[in-house]
């Protein structure tokens, strides 16, 4: 069985069609993209240890974080070191597999604001009436609610970790429309919610692709093209990858291919309450109710809105981080008590302990560098 913390995602080389996205080039684009980027800043002169980042560079290099094809970490807004290693480069399109479940719960804070979602607690199956009548169909089902699948807390019978689960991820990459299959799995036997409302943590890919599709639904666009205008764009983010199922659903539960800088500004739009250089791209009350440990998902980690939330060491105590995970070892790293966001890309797929070997980079080598001030 796998644990949780393996967010895993299957690669979708026969049964998927990717199409990769590159916006073109008008009038100003170029000068707009360059505003996008990043401000750069030595280690030293804010502050960090740069020694203690070379030695970072010098343990990839060596094979102790095996796979790993890029590095960034900023600090205070300021981007203060980046290398990619491998196949990695400034432009290349990284597969963090699961990592990108999170900007589905993004998507969804921001259809709640434009109002085409009324809230978190709504019915999820009410947005998919088009496809009525559903199989299996249950009380339970009509009582799932949006965040029951943002908190990986519904009551369909889907768990990754279990491979003779009727929803394991696998079966879903086997069915040529994925919406149709997911709508008509059955609803887990003995399933309670607890005294908080939410049912127990069972890790489910399907749930996070749903979560799409009533995006579309609700906001009676394309969901690729509503993340693209809402997200992606006000990021200055330029290039994308999306994979899709066999008849063209896009896949919402991970595998968005994407540069690291740009997941960098995933994760400082996190830091800055759901700001990227002043401009609200998602509502600041959004980006904290997705990062709330409304379960624990194992011993060492909690879970939010499709996010992770685990306690991390560093040289002045412990520091509370939340983040993005994905087969590889993959790890968007958001921790805003010391400003800081994280990037770690790695393709070491389906190893045993590649999550920890992220954890032991963050530590040894990233936290020990970052200056012992707290706040924004």
């Amino acid at each position: 069985m796998r644990t949780p913390s393996f967010a895993r995602f299957v690669v979708f080389t026969v049964l998927c069609a990717c199409v990769a996205v590159e916006l073109p080039r008008v009038a100003g684009a170029a000068a707009a993209e360059a505003h996008a980027e990043w401000q750069q800043a030595s280690a030293r002169s804010i502050g960090a240890d740069a020694t203690t980042l070379a030695r970072l560079t010098g343990a990839v290099e060596a094979g102790e974080f095996p796979k790993t094809t890029s590095v960034l970490v900023v600090y205070r807004g300021r981007l203060i070191y980046e290398r990619y290693f491998g196949e990695g480069g400034r432009e290349f399109l990284n597969n963090t597999r699961s990592a990108t479940k999170s900007i589905a719960s993004l998507a969804i804070g921001v259809a709640i604001a434009d109002h085409a979602i009324s809230a978190a607690t709504a019915p999820a199956f009410p947005y998919l009436a088009d496809l009525a009548p559903f199989k299996n169909d249950t009380p339970l089902k009509q009582n799932i609610t949006i965040a029951d699948l943002l908190t990986m807390s519904s009551a369909l019978d889907c768990d990754d970790d279990a491979e003779a689960s009727p929803g394991n991820e696998d079966r879903m990459h086997e069915q040529r429309q994925w919406t149709r299959w997911v709508v008509d799995l059955p609803t887990k036997g003995g399933y309670a919610r607890d005294a908080r409302g939410l049912g127990p943590f069972s890790y489910c890919t399907a749930g996070a692709f749903l979560l799409g599709q009533i995006i579309e639904r609700a906001t009676h666009r394309q969901v690729d093209q509503y993340i693209e205008a809402k997200l992606l764009r006000p990021l200055g983010i330029a290039k994308w990858n999306w994979p899709r199922s066999p008849s063209g659903e896009v896949m919402t539960g991970g595998g968005l291919e994407m540069r690291s800088r740009d997941l960098a500004k995933l994760a400082w739009m996190l830091v800055d309450n759901g700001r990227w250089r002043g401009r609200e791209i998602v509502p600041a009350a959004w980006t904290n109710a997705a990062m709330t440990a409304y379960r624990r998902a194992n011993a060492e980690q909690g879970y939010g809105y499709l996010l992770w939330q685990r306690t991390y060491a560093t040289n002045c105590g412990t520091t509370e981080g939340w983040y993005m995970a994905g087969n590889g070892g993959n790890a968007i790293v958001i921790l805003k008590e010391l400003g800081a966001a994280v990037v770690v890309t790695r393709e070491n797929y389906n190893t045993h302990g590649m999550h920890q070997q992220t954890v032991d980079l963050l530590e040894h080598f990233v936290l020990p560098a970052l200056p012992c001030k707290r706040g924004p």
